[in-house]
């Protein structure tokens, strides 16, 4: 059975994005450190990068190493919604978990109004489907989903937001993963993989 994994940016105070849904305030480090970070998470996750930016960043060919479909929240999504972008990942299969968005907004993209883990099941037990499935915000997804959460990969970024979206907004539920790899990176940030304990 595949996996679901949440895989998202962290601030050291555990918010995934500002107050407003702000991603501006993850420090990038110099030009070169940046560089440097970007080639090596996009080499082992290359399908996480919108489907808008993956030729600026070489991965127009590239193929998928990790996911081959996305479950995100409606807030995760109104984000290239407003910028008018319906389908942001037009290379994975794309599900929006959302009771008040149109079910037509892209064909490419499919609005779930119910039960997030109906949905998260369904896809796990898909048969010959190889890949796993990429969680990709928001907070309360997150934390409505957080006993389906196989894997966490968390990049912690060295900023303290102060108030913001929380990586797991949910009810007070402790959760134990064990560490199963961390690399750090000149410019203060950590990769790490945490696998559930079961």
């Amino acid at each position: 059975m595949r996996k679901l994994v949440y895989y998202i940016a962290v601030t050291l105070d555990g918010r995934i994005a500002g107050p407003g849904g702000e991603y501006d305030l993850f420090p990038a480090g110099d030009e070169e450190q940046g560089a440097a970070y970007s080639t090596w998470v996009n080499s082992l996750y290359p399908e996480t990068a919108p489907t808008a930016y993956r030729a600026a960043a070489g991965l127009t060919d590239a193929p998928h190493r990790y996911f081959d479909t996305v479950v995100m929240g409606h807030g995760t999504y109104r984000d290239p919604l407003g910028s008018g972008i319906t389908s942001p990942y037009a290379h994975l299969r794309q599900y929006v978990v959302s009771s008040t968005l149109e079910p037509d907004v892209d064909p490419a993209v499919t609005v779930v109004p119910g039960d997030p883990f109906a949905l998260v099941r369904a896809l796990k037990r898909e048969e010959n489907a190889g890949l796993n499935v990429w969680l990709c915000g928001g907070g309360k997804l997150a934390g409505a989903l957080l006993p389906e959460i196989d894997e966490l990969v968390v990049k912690h970024y060295p900023v303290v937001a102060g108030a913001g979206i929380p990586a797991f907004d949910g009810a007070f539920d402790p959760t134990v993963f064990d560490v199963a790899e961390r690399t750090a990176f000149p410019h203060g940030v950590t990769l790490t993989r945490l696998t559930a304990r079961r």
